[in-house]
C-alpha cells in the first residue's frame, strides 16, 4: 500500500501529492499496488473550508486511482477504520496473488502462517482438534 498524506488546511501539499507518489511509485511496482490518499487535520477545518477541499482532494483522488480518506489524529475521526481499510486490502491482496501463485492447495480451516521468510510466507497446517471435545 501507498498512503500519500496532506494537510486538508494547505492547498499546497494537496498540490505535491502528485509528487510524492511519483517518487513512491519509483520504489514500487505500479501494478501491484493500493493507493490512499489521506487528508490529516481535519479537525482544524471548518466544514466550509473542508467541503470546498474534499472537492479538489476526491478529484486528485480520482486521477490517482486512490481510494480518499479525511482524518483527524487530534480527534481520531476515521483513523482507527482507514487503518483497518488498509490491513484489510492489503491482506486480501496478499491472500490472493498467493492463491493465483498457485503454491498448493488449500482447504477452509487451514491455518496460514506468515513468517519473515519469504520461502515459507505461508506454510498451510490443519487445525488440531481440541483435546476437550474428542
Amino acid at each position: 500500500a501507498i498512503v500519500i498524506v496532506f494537510d486538508v488546511n494547505d492547498v499546497g501539499s494537496l498540490e505535491h501529492t502528485r509528487q510524492w507518489l511519483a517518487d513512491a511509485l519509483k520504489e514500487n511496482d505500479p501494478s501491484n499496488v493500493i493507493l490512499f490518499l489521506v487528508g490529516s487535520k481535519k479537525d482544524l477545518s471548518t466544514p466550509a473550508q473542508y467541503s470546498l477541499m474534499e472537492k479538489d482532494a476526491l478529484k486528485v483522488a480520482q486521477e490517482m486511482q486512490a481510494e480518499y480518506w479525511a482524518v483527524s489524529s487530534l480527534t481520531g475521526e476515521n483513523v482507527r477504520d482507514f487503518f483497518f481499510r488498509v490491513a484489510a486490502l492489503t491482506f486480501e491482496s496478499s491472500v490472493l496473488a498467493e492463491l493465483e501463485r498457485g503454491s498448493g492447495a488449500r482447504s477452509i480451516g487451514d491455518t496460514v502462517r506468515i513468517s519473515s521468510k519469504e520461502s515459507d510466507l505461508y506454510l498451510s497446517t490443519p487445525r488440531k482438534k481440541p483435546k476437550c471435545c474428542q
